[in-house]
């Protein structure tokens, strides 16, 4: 399948894996940040902040499907992707702050791993 038939170009990408066509995660979703560094790899764009990659968070909501700025960096193909608000424990990320403190972060679905696996999967 090429970018133009709905799969991404983006270093980013998890292998094997198309661009989804639906959101997967409701509000309220516990996820993991995929720790993987693309850029060493090659010339990339990534929109995710180094310091997320490998944590947990929640996603608080969808924010609407827009093209990869990962692709369109490079004006390759850019199917939409689904942009959420992830909601992160901010003392565990930097080692400081108070219980309660919190970082709100946009990440596109590509990104994000569910921290439990799926009802009914296998």
């Amino acid at each position: 399948m090429t970018p133009a038939e709905g799969t991404s170009a983006a270093a980013s990408d998890p292998p094997g894996r198309p661009a989804a066509t639906a959101p997967r995660f409701p509000p309220g979703t516990r996820v993991h940040v995929r720790d993987d560094w693309p850029e060493r790899r090659g010339p990339c764009h990534i929109r995710t902040p180094h310091y997320l990659r490998g944590r947990t968070g929640t996603v608080q909501r969808l924010l609407g499907s827009f093209a990869n700025p990962e692709d369109l960096a490079f004006a390759r193909p850019a199917p939409k992707r689904a942009l959420y608000h992830v909601l992160f424990e901010q003392p565990p990320i930097w080692n400081e702050g108070h219980p309660g403190d919190e970082v709100l972060v946009e990440i596109f679905e590509h990104w994000l791993e569910p921290l439990e696996p799926a009802r009914g999967a296998a």
